[in-house]
């Protein structure tokens, strides 16, 4: 893993993060044109994983990095109702406040976690630690990450291979790592937490 920008501070990188995420043009951008095409392509990527057993109807459901909250329209979209977003800044009702460095639920509130902001994580350490803390023993985390190559402005680290993400995860197993084409990121990444520490 590569760390990426450099900031000054913790408050620095957030303000540089809430720059692209209240972006008055990207905000229109993600709301508009760009809402039902990421929809429609979240929800084959979450049928996908309910046709495999890593996702149910009756899951608690948790997108790590929401932005608008695509990704929780689509868990809804396919039948997980129970699903919620976190992001810096939150747009309501589908996307809460809330910093993936120190997510704001108990400890083991949700079955499932999706996200595909790893890059943007100044703390990749705390970002992976956060999810497994709030996955229950036996539930499913799934990252879609950009392998071997650098990332957007925003992005705080970059992957030279998926080794360095899967150590970060010391409370899981993998389940698979293969490729999908998700909006520029090119691997899926699935694991399990285990039942026992």
């Amino acid at each position: 893993m590569r760390r990426g920008a450099a900031f000054r501070s913790y408050d620095d990188y957030l303000r540089h993060q809430l720059n692209k995420t209240l972006d008055p043009r990207l905000r229109r951008v993600w709301a508009t044109r760009d809402w039902r095409r990421k929809v429609d392509a979240f929800a084959r990527a979450f049928r996908a994983l309910q046709a495999e057993g890593l996702l149910s109807n009756a899951s608690r459901a948790l997108c790590v990095g929401a932005r608008l909250g695509q990704e929780v329209a689509a868990l809804r979209l396919v039948g997980v109702p129970d699903a919620v977003g976190i992001d810096l800044a939150p747009a309501p009702p589908l996307v809460l406040r809330g910093d993936f460095h120190a997510q704001p639920f108990a400890d083991g509130a949700f079955d499932f976690e999706f996200s595909n902001v790893f890059d943007h994580a100044l703390y990749p350490d705390r970002f992976v630690a956060e999810i497994e803390r709030t996955l229950r023993p036996g539930g499913v985390a799934v990252l879609h990450v950009a392998v071997h190559r650098r990332g957007d402005k925003y992005s705080a680290n970059d992957l030279l291979d998926v080794d360095g993400l899967l150590a970060l995860f010391r409370r899981s197993e993998v389940v698979r790592v293969s490729k999908v084409d998700a909006f520029g990121l090119d691997t899926e990444v699935v694991l399990r937490k285990k039942r026992s520490p």
